[in-house]
């Protein structure tokens, strides 16, 4: 299922899965094991974020060593992050909030991309920008799920991925939402578990959260 999903194009990043891995990586050495084991539990999405001197080089290597994966940049706050991360072979670019400047840039990038909101203004700033796929960021300190819900009345064209203090509890009432295509977390990276190479615990976790299921709809273009 994975491989048909990410070799067909048109399939949305936002429907390869209910959870999107928010990934940190310390150690460019990890980057491989770490997606393999992501991806061998049903979790091909996998957020690199832009937080660490390695990133790029954990972009790279995934993106040409595991092909099953879909990997994407994260935390892209400048134009030139844009360019680098596609560079490297990031899929999809996500942001934590944006500006002009930002979305025209990872607009023109030729890559799918997820702008950070947090407020019913900036949704409707992006909106009126064309834009309907957006991160709900940061996810838990900005309303929940019940902020989420009542943005669904108001704005049902929004779809959004909510990422941010979100974990294996949270994330049921989150995709239980119809403006919920999927969630990001990192519940399924112990640092203990990443630190000692234990890939079998990470693809146990990961196949765990992949069975969460989703409600909304996913429609962001890989």
């Amino acid at each position: 299922m994975v491989s048909s999903a990410v070799a067909s194009p048109g399939v949305s990043v936002l429907d390869l899965a209910p959870v999107v891995p928010v990934v940190v990586v310390d150690d460019p050495a990890d980057a491989v094991p770490l997606a393999r084991a992501l991806v061998a539990g049903g979790l091909p999405a996998i957020e690199v974020t832009l937080r660490t001197p390695g990133a790029l080089d954990a972009i790279r290597a995934i993106a040409a060593e595991v092909p099953d994966a879909v990997v994407g940049a994260g935390t892209v706050i400048g134009a030139g992050q844009v360019g680098d991360a596609v560079a490297a072979g990031a899929r999809f670019l996500v942001s934590p909030g944006w500006t002009d400047a930002l979305l025209e840039s990872m607009r023109g990038s030729g890559v799918p991309f997820l702008p950070g909101v947090s407020t019913t203004s900036e949704v409707v700033a992006l909106l009126e920008r064309g834009v309907t796929e957006l991160k709900f960021f940061p996810a838990e300190a900005a309303g929940g799920t019940a902020y989420l819900k009542s943005l669904y009345g108001p704005l049902p064209q929004v779809r959004f991925c909510p990422t941010g203090g979100i974990g294996p509890d949270s994330a049921p009432g989150y995709l239980a939402l119809p403006n919920v295509a999927c969630v990001g977390g990192s519940w399924m990276l112990p640092k203990d578990a990443v630190a000692g190479g234990d890939w079998g615990r990470v693809t146990e976790l990961a196949r765990a959260a992949a069975g969460l299921g989703g409600g909304g709809g996913r429609s962001a273009q890989v």
